[in-house]
């Protein structure tokens, strides 16, 4: 057993509360495991219902587990079934997809001719563009020289499946690319609401690397990123290929170090999240009575998949949020499921001259103020929901 798996195990057996859970590790089938987040009962993350659809909207038990056997967090349960995408790639998605592949080109991992396969994120985010610029062929199967996973591997129930399969398209020398929030990241921020339905496996880079290991993959390289607060793109050879001659990557290695300093198979460390919760909770419902006792209108941005149980969790309700906008054209006219408070377009949020915008997404910050320099021109404020409300000061000039 390598000295960062056995350290997995013995974290993960450390102190653990044994109650007795129905569910199997989505990795090696397996059960023994415990609750370390629960949200109660949502309606499912990419549930946007029309005004006129009969309530009350369906809601499903919400639950985030910690397996005993892998270390891998986890997605209990999942009666949901998945949505269309009305999804729309975000710049920051876009900026973080360009450095991505320049650094895999640099790696040597992008030529000219390189056959790539793809497995994209449902809510958008795709490569194809990038990768094509370098003269990449994208493919529909295998074998390729490159399999590329943006977020995609998290939405899959079976997570051995999903990952064999994946192994299985790639050439003698292949190299898969998997990108992933990362638990530390999650931990560091108190980002309870990254836990949603449709969202299976939450990663961390020790247990990543003990998955694939268990199915004969090293991993050779990986870069780290500020999207969503932390992502890891990591790089995943077979091991009697030429890119795994020389073992797990020292940055690899130094990467499983400090997640495992920073408790990410700790089930107590992770179970943080649920005082994460309540303190978000409690600071958000602070600051929506100061601005009832104030008089401000409040608006919100980013119908995201993060943004329901945001919104039900704080009890956020329409007489404190007028509405919410999205750049996706298939959410406007839709609704935030439960209370009901209205999806608008970027233009009728203006419209309604909110003094604050909850912003949901807080990688969309940037974006938002540079595309809707009116909130703040009309003395408005962005208040960043990452998740505890963080407001904004104006930019020089405006509000």
């Amino acid at each position: 057993m390598s000295d960062a798996r056995a350290a997995v195990t013995a974290t993960v057996a450390a102190g653990l509360p044994a109650p007795e859970l129905a569910w199997r590790d989505r990795w090696s089938g397996e059960p023994g495991g415990a609750v370390v987040l629960d949200l109660g009962r949502q309606p499912p993350g990419d549930l946007f219902p029309l005004p006129d659809d009969p309530p009350p909207d369906p809601e499903h038990p919400l639950r985030m587990v910690i397996s005993t056997r892998s270390g891998l967090v986890q997605l209990e349960s999942d009666a949901t079934t998945p949505d269309e995408r009305r999804d729309v790639e975000p710049a920051a998605l876009v900026d973080q997809a360009e450095a991505a592949v320049a650094q895999a080109e640099a790696a040597g991992l992008v030529r000219p001719g390189t056959r790539v396969l793809e497995y994209p994120s449902p809510h958008g985010g795709s490569w194809a563009g990038q990768l094509a610029q370098r003269g990449a062929v994208v493919v529909d199967a295998g074998p390729v020289d490159l399999v590329v996973d943006i977020f995609g591997l998290m939405h899959a129930p079976d997570q051995r499946a999903a990952l064999t399969e994946r192994r299985e398209r790639l050439t003698a020398d292949g190299v898969i690319l998997l990108q992933y929030h990362t638990v530390a990241a999650i931990l560091r921020a108190g980002m309870w609401n990254a836990l949603r339905h449709g969202h299976f496996a939450y990663y961390s880079t020790p247990v990543l690397v003990a998955m694939g290991r268990e199915l004969g993959l090293v991993a050779v390289g990986c870069w780290q990123y500020p999207l969503y607060g932390g992502t890891v793109l990591l790089a995943l050879a077979r091991q009697d290929s030429a890119a795994a001659a020389a073992g797990e990557h020292p940055d690899v290695t130094a990467l499983v170090g400090r997640e495992l300093a920073d408790g990410v198979t700790t089930p107590e460390r992770v179970a943080s999240l649920g005082t994460a919760l309540q303190d978000s909770v409690t600071a958000i419902r602070d600051y929506l009575r100061a601005t009832t006792r104030a008089g401000l209108r409040v608006a919100g941005y980013g119908a995201a998949s993060r943004t329901s149980a945001l919104l039900r969790c704080a009890r956020i309700t329409r007489a404190e949020l007028l509405a919410v906008a999205d750049v996706s054209a298939a959410k406007q006219g839709r609704c935030m499921p439960g209370d009901r408070i209205p999806i608008v377009s970027p233009a009728d949020l203006l419209a309604l001259r909110p003094d604050r915008v909850l912003l949901f997404v807080p990688d969309l910050l940037a974006e938002v103020r540079a595309a809707l320099p009116e909130v703040e021109a009309h003395g408005g404020r962005w208040v960043v929901l990452d998740p505890m409300p963080r407001e904004v000061a104006p930019v020089s000039g405006r509000g």
